[in-house]
């Protein structure tokens, strides 16, 4: 595992996949630790096309021991540098019938703990009593994503599709892309692979033709703090 080889990989295109971080073993007992809790609560999303947890490492505290295994500590060390922490987690179920279609995208929000009034920051959104808020450009290029993939993900089945190189080109309107000089990529990940990349990575998914479903955990870190009273709202050392 050439972790500097996936650094430089991460700087030029914006991601990287990284398959067998996780052992089956591990993987099931991840599994098994989200099938036993309780999906009543407000932070769960829950529809036909998709189940999702906000918060996932707050909401299921027993799953963080076994998703920061020395593996993957090894990888954040390694290719995000050692004063990294979480800053957001998001667990994301796609089931086997789902027509969740995801248009591209950026992920331009990171989630505090209040709302307000400083320089460079907004707009500001609320869900679910969760502040968001689009932070200067400088804070967006620092964080890392690192997607945990529980099932094999192709394009039949909601696999990422990114443009490689759109995170170094700055805030990037999807309507605007040129397909004349930009090219599309599937992000393939088996059970037990990681996808890490950059926020700024234009990025979306198609429905599910399969038939078979798609559980991703959603993890952002990032080694900032964050300017006057302003705090992460998920901000979580392992």
């Amino acid at each position: 595992m050439n972790l500097q080889n996936h650094k430089n990989i991460i700087q030029e295109k914006g991601f990287t996949v990284i398959n067998t971080i996780f052992s089956d073993y591990e993987i099931r007992r991840i599994i098994e630790v989200i099938q036993n809790i309780d999906i009543s609560k407000e932070t769960f999303r829950k529809s036909e096309d998709l189940f999702a947890i906000r918060q996932f490492l707050k909401e299921i505290p027993g799953v963080q021991d076994l998703i920061f295994t020395e593996n993957m500590k090894k990888v954040i060390r390694e290719i995000f540098g050692n004063k990294y922490f979480v800053v957001k987690s998001i667990y994301f179920d796609k089931p086997e019938t789902s027509n969740w279609y995801v248009a591209y995208h950026q992920d331009l929000t990171i989630s505090v703990n209040q709302k307000m009034q400083l320089e460079g920051f907004g707009p500001w959104t609320t869900k679910q009593n969760q502040f968001a808020v689009q932070p200067p450009l400088d804070i967006l290029k620092n964080i890392y994503t690192i997607r945990i993939h529980l099932d094999d993900t192709d394009e039949n089945n909601g696999a990422l599709k990114i443009v490689p190189g759109s995170h170094a080109k700055g805030i990037y309107r999807p309507e605007t892309i040129d397909w004349n000089i930009e090219t599309e990529e599937i992000c393939n990940v088996e059970s037990g692979g990681i996808m890490i990349m950059k926020p700024l990575l234009l990025h979306g998914s198609n429905r599910t033709t399969n038939g078979n479903r798609r559980r991703v955990i959603h993890i952002e870190f990032s080694d900032r703090q964050l300017p006057d009273k302003l705090n992460w709202s998920e901000k979580t050392v392992f």
